[in-house]
């Protein structure tokens, strides 16, 4: 990977709070209160790198730029009585060891949901000459490739920015490489190539990453390849949308097609299967994107893991208290699937937050609400951290966003969420996963060890130089060419 010079001038934030997209949504203008947070962290940012005797851009790579960037969020929002909030010391953002205490790695994190894609993948030979599919994404000035060309800003998704994304420029230790939705034709990775990125991380010594198999059922000849996924590609889990599919058409977990694939799953012994609910593609298949069916699966096969991507999670629907039987859609609609089908805390339902929590950290009192019924109703062991990264670069302003949030003392009391004590912090950044992916904590020990990534991490960080971008779609125009070549 090309070594370069990122944001010299220090023009971009470390806490990146934007419109991108993962590209199942259409991306969201980001709100007054939270464009205002923006322009504060880069006012303060100048004006605190002056008194620190910094450049700018060395002042927010530091932990005060992350912890200055949170705390100007803090006050945009705070003539509006947010229901959550980033707790960090008044003094941390000029304050180099107290923005570390709270900000620098404390915790095993395993990230059960990641991305990339393959910049010269077979996927781009259905792709007509000239286009030029993800051009409009926020990246265009990549120049990691060695041999500039039409497509060589695809390297700026590539598996070589991933793992310096993912395990240089932030506090990662393990992670699941998953698949986004498309034709069988059209994968922008394939099992194949992402068991080879897979393998560049393996020679550095141990594992760190897994690979789910991609499967929609109701897509001829998904269910017949998972004999080759689960006897070939060492999956550990299985990835399906239940709202994607031949002409538009979805699916429910119980119809014919969802029963068996989740019967074979079971006969092949992999039963762990990830679900993509929420973030709804469009009008095609919405209802699908609901979760009315994961609690009636769960309760028909209590040996399968169903780990509910994104948590039923949607960007139309605003997150607020849990009214049973008020609202179909949204984290609501998980919870009245659990409710309705008598599953309790603690169950074979995992709560996944890819995009999810990426999204509410601009929406303080959503993103309370949004945690606050996952842990009440899902429960504090079956929540699971995921970030949707390399779509949103490197997730490490995702976990010091999420290291510091509390939901408030009103809140609290009102609605009986928990405290999001240090204890539940790292449940969900890690500890929370070892069950359904069958590790054990000696595992991970030896797993993350003095191993040649962690080497390679502590020699980078000495000139640490990440690049604060994020590459999905900002905008609507960006959304629709991802959206059309996906399919």
């Amino acid at each position: 990977m090309k070594s370069i010079d990122n944001d010299p001038e220090g023009t971009r934030l470390p806490i990146k709070i934007d419109s991108t997209s993962n590209g199942e949504f259409v991306p969201q203008p980001l709100g007054e209160r939270a464009a205002l947070g923006n322009e504060l962290a880069m006012q303060r940012a100048s004006a605190f790198a002056k008194r620190k005797g910094l450049s700018r851009r060395s002042f927010l790579v530091s932990a005060m730029g992350a912890a200055a960037t949170l705390m100007a969020h803090n006050d945009a929002h705070a003539r509006s009585r947010p229901g959550g909030y980033f707790e960090l010391p008044d003094v941390a953002a000029l304050d180099e060891a107290a923005a570390g205490e709270t900000l620098d790695k404390k915790e095993f994190i395993f990230d059960v949901q990641g991305h990339f894609v393959n910049p010269t993948g077979q996927w781009l030979e259905k792709i007509p000459d000239g286009a030029r599919p993800l051009a409009g994404l926020p990246k265009s000035a990549c120049e990691l490739s060695d041999e500039p060309g039409d497509r060589s800003y695809l390297e700026c998704l590539s598996g070589d920015q991933f793992i310096k994304d993912v395990f240089l420029d932030s506090d990662t230790d393990l992670m699941v490489l998953s698949f986004v939705p498309s034709a069988r034709d059209a994968e922008p990775l394939t099992i194949e190539e992402a068991a080879a990125v897979r393998d560049i991380v393996d020679t550095m010594d141990n594992h760190r990453m897994f690979l789910h198999g991609r499967v929609n059922p109701n897509q001829p000849g998904d269910l017949e390849s998972m004999d080759d996924l689960a006897e070939n590609w060492d999956i550990v889990a299985w990835k399906c949308y239940t709202q994607f599919g031949p002409g538009g058409k979805g699916f429910w977990l119980d119809d014919d097609v969802g029963i068996a694939f989740i019967e074979k799953a079971r006969k092949l012994g992999i039963r762990n299967i990830c679900i993509h609910k929420g973030l709804s593609f469009g009008p095609q298949s919405f209802e699908h994107s609901r979760c009315d069916d994961v609690g009636r699966v769960a309760k028909r096969f209590p040996d399968v893991n169903f780990l509910i991507y994104h948590a039923g999670f949607d960007v139309i629907q605003e997150e607020r208290e849990f009214q049973e039987g008020k609202r179909v859609n949204g984290i609501d609609s998980l919870v009245q699937s659990l409710i309705d089908n008598d599953i309790g805390k603690g169950s074979n339902v995992y709560a996944e937050l890819g995009s999810t929590w990426r999204f509410l950290m601009r929406e303080p009192t959503q993103a309370a609400h949004a945690l606050g019924k996952l842990f009440r109703y899902v429960g504090e062991d079956n929540v699971l951290w995921g970030t949707d990264s390399i779509w949103y670069g490197s997730p490490q302003d995702q976990i010091q966003a999420f290291r510091t949030f509390q939901i408030s003392d009103e809140f609290q009391d009102r609605f009986g969420y928990p405290k999001i004590t240090s204890e539940l912090r790292q449940k969900v950044f890690g500890l929370n996963a070892l069950k359904p992916y069958g590790l054990e904590r000696s595992d991970v020990e030896e797993m993350i060890g003095a191993d040649r990534v962690r080497l390679a991490q502590a020699e980078y960080r000495e000139t640490p130089n990440p690049t604060f971008r994020t590459f999905g779609p900002k905008n609507r125009r960006e959304f629709l060419n991802l959206q059309s070549w996906g399919g």
